[in-house]
C-alpha cells in the first residue's frame, strides 16, 4: 500500500506542471488526498485537498485560481495541475491520503508519498 509522486521538474515563472499521485496496492475512491509542499528551511504545509465521495476541495490562499486537484479514479491517479507558477512555489511536493471522517475534509492522513521536487525560476 503506497502512493508515488510523479511530474516534477523545474518551470520559469509563470509556467506550468502537472503532479501524479498514483496508488498503489488500494483505490482512492472513499478516502481523502492532500498535497503538501515543503520548502528549504520551512515548515511543510498543506496545499489542497479533496475528498472523494463529494470531489469537495480545498485551496491555501496563496495557490487559489491557479492550482487545481482532481482526481482520476478509473487510472487511481491525483492530480495537481499548477499554473501561473512563482519562485515561492518552489518545494518538495508529497502527496497524502487518509480516511474520509466526518469532521474533516482534509486528513487525517496515514499513507505519504516521498515526494518530487519542482523548482521555479524567475
Amino acid at each position: 500500500v503506497q502512493v508515488v509522486e510523479s511530474g516534477g521538474g523545474s518551470a520559469q515563472t509563470g509556467g506550468s506542471l502537472i503532479l501524479s499521485c498514483a496508488a498503489s496496492g488500494f483505490t482512492f475512491d472513499r478516502h481523502t488526498i492532500g498535497w503538501f509542499r515543503q520548502a528549504p528551511g520551512k515548515e511543510r504545509e498543506g496545499v489542497a485537498c479533496i475528498e472523494t465521495r463529494h470531489d469537495n476541495t480545498f485551496y491555501i490562499d496563496s495557490v487559489k485560481g491557479r492550482f487545481t486537484i482532481s482526481t482520476d479514479i478509473a487510472k487511481n491517479t491525483v492530480t495537481l495541475q499548477m499554473n501561473s507558477l512563482k519562485p515561492e512555489d518552489t518545494a518538495v511536493y508529497s502527496c497524502a491520503v487518509g480516511p474520509i471522517t466526518p469532521h474533516m475534509m482534509c486528513g487525517p492522513y496515514n499513507i505519504w508519498g516521498q515526494g518530487t521536487q519542482v523548482t521555479v525560476s524567475s
